[in-house]
C-alpha cells in the first residue's frame, strides 16, 4: 500500500503539488500587481496601501512566512520533475516527435528550470530591497492622515530613478511573462483541470495573461523613472 508521503512525491504527486503551489502563486502576483497600482496615483495612495499592510501585525508575518513557503515549495517540486523529465528525455522527445498536432514546446518552455531560478533569486532581492531596506530607505518617513508611517513611495521613486535597476526589472519581468505563459496552461493541466477540448483556449489565455502581467509590472519602472 503506497503511503500518502510516497503518493505525493510520486511523479503524479510531484507534478500536482507543482501545479497547485503555482496556481496559488500566479494568484499571489495578480494581487501584487493590483496593489502596486497604486504608485500611478501617488505617495499617498501606496504608503496608504503598504501601511495597511503593516498594521496587519502578526497576521502580515504569518502571511510572509506562508508566501516564503510556497515559492520554496513550488521550486522544489518543479526542480524534481525537472530532474525527472531530465532522466525520461529520450522516452518524451519520441512521444512529441510521434504527435499530429504542433508541438506546444517554446524557447521558455524548454527553459523553465533557468527563468524559475532567475525569478525565486530576483523574489529574495526584491523583498530584501524594499521589504527590509538592504539598500537604504528602511528609515524613510512620511505623515499619513496625521500619522507617522514608512515612506515607502520614496524608496520605491529613488530606486527606479537609476537607469540600471529600471534595466534590471524591465529584464525579468520579460523573463516572467515566458515563464508565465507557460506555466499558466501547464499548472492547469498539472491539476487536471485541462480539458482537451479547452486546450486552444487555454493556450491562448496563458498567452494574454503573461502579457498582460509583465506590462503591468514593467511598465511601473519605466514611468517611475520618466515621471515621478
Amino acid at each position: 500500500m503506497s503511503t500518502p508521503r510516497f503518493q505525493l512525491w510520486s511523479s503524479v504527486g510531484k507534478k500536482l503539488l507543482t501545479g497547485i503551489t503555482g496556481l496559488a502563486l500566479m494568484g499571489f502576483i495578480v494581487t501584487h500587481l493590483v496593489g502596486n497600482l497604486n504608485l500611478f496615483v501617488g505617495s499617498e495612495a501606496f504608503n496608504g496601501y503598504t501601511e495597511a499592510l503593516h498594521q496587519l501585525g502578526g497576521l502580515l508575518v504569518v502571511a510572509e512566512l506562508g508566501l516564503a513557503g510556497l515559492f520554496l515549495l513550488h521550486a522544489v517540486s518543479a526542480i524534481l520533475v525537472w530532474r525527472d523529465n531530465s532522466g525520461a528525455r529520450s522516452v518524451q522527445n519520441t512521444v512529441v516527435a510521434s504527435k499530429g498536432s504542433p508541438s506546444k514546446q517554446t524557447v521558455f518552455s524548454q527553459s523553465m528550470i533557468v527563468t524559475g531560478s532567475v525569478l525565486l533569486v530576483f523574489v529574495v532581492l526584491h523583498v530584501a530591497q524594499f521589504r527590509f531596506g538592504i539598500f537604504g530607505g528602511l528609515d524613510y518617513t512620511t505623515t499619513l492622515d496625521g500619522k507617522e508611517v514608512r515612506d515607502l513611495y520614496r524608496l520605491v521613486v529613488e530606486t527606479f530613478k537609476n537607469p540600471a535597476w529600471v534595466v534590471v526589472y524591465v529584464g525579468v519581468m520579460v523573463l516572467l511573462g515566458g515563464h508565465l505563459r507557460h506555466g499558466f496552461w501547464s499548472a492547469f493541466q498539472s491539476v487536471g483541470l485541462l480539458d482537451p477540448m479547452l486546450r486552444p483556449l487555454a493556450y491562448s489565455a496563458g498567452a494574454v495573461f503573461a502579457v498582460a502581467i509583465a506590462v503591468g509590472f514593467l511598465v511601473m519602472p519605466i514611468y517611475l523613472f520618466l515621471f515621478a
